[in-house]
């Protein structure tokens, strides 16, 4: 719960360029994280839940900036 408190704080400081930046990167790494698993088990496959979670926390943060 912690690291969730602590990714939100983080985002506070970005700028909405940064936070799209790491949106592409973060959703790149979501993809080579399934194909990786599809050819071999991770060895945390929640890995895969907690990325993507983050990268709706990114999206979420990103629309409310616009709505403000």
């Amino acid at each position: 719960m912690s690291n969730k408190v602590e990714f939100l704080k983080s985002l506070t400081s970005l700028s909405d360029a940064d936070i799209k930046a790491k949106i592409v990167e973060d959703e790149l790494r979501l993809k080579k994280m399934h194909f990786a698993h599809a050819i071999t088990p991770l060895e945390n496959p929640m890995s895969i839940r907690a990325l993507r979670k983050d990268i709706s926390r990114l999206k979420t943060e990103i629309k409310k900036r616009t709505l403000a």
